[in-house]
């Protein structure tokens, strides 16, 4: 029988090494399951996943051309549920600790929306050198030892 590639088969676990693990598959074939292909979640040791003598369902990925044949347990399990949707737009609860807390800078105006792509541009541009020359000076403040905090 030829292996194709996407072929969900089971085996048996003959092997584990540090970078994956050896499966025997039917006819006597065996395979390869890289340390990446086990689990969905990050696999730091194979053996805290695997054991010898395990039986696991696994997929071909590729078969080469001197007939290594590569596998894959995470891609011939089920995939994994999605996390929960988070919506962008929902307003921040804030905690009582932030609620007297500033922004580091003042918030861009609102403009209306029929500005030019220059006049935009103008816009950003002068906001961007206002940010800048503040960071400047607390650099310069903070070199030459001016630390309000320090008195």
């Amino acid at each position: 029988m030829q292996l194709e590639v996407g072929t969900i088969l089971e085996g048996k676990v003959s092997g584990i090494t540090k970078f994956g693990a050896f499966v025997t598959l039917p006819e006597g074939k065996s395979g390869l399951v890289h340390i990446s292909e086990i689990a969905n979640s990050y696999v730091n040791e194979v053996s805290e996943h695997l054991s010898m003598g395990q039986t696991v369902k696994v997929k071909v990925i590729s078969v080469s051309e001197e007939g290594k044949i590569s596998l894959s347990i995470r891609k011939a399990l089920p995939p994994p549920p999605a996390p929960p949707k988070r919506d962008n737009f929902a307003p921040r609860q804030q905690s009582s600790g932030q609620q007297n807390a500033r922004a580091p800078f003042p918030r861009a105006q609102a403009t209306s929306g029929n500005q030019s792509f220059e006049d935009k541009l103008k816009q950003f541009m002068a906001d961007s050198d206002s940010k800048n020359s503040g960071n400047r000076l607390y650099n310069i403040d903070k070199r030459s030892g001016n630390n309000r905090r320090r008195k």
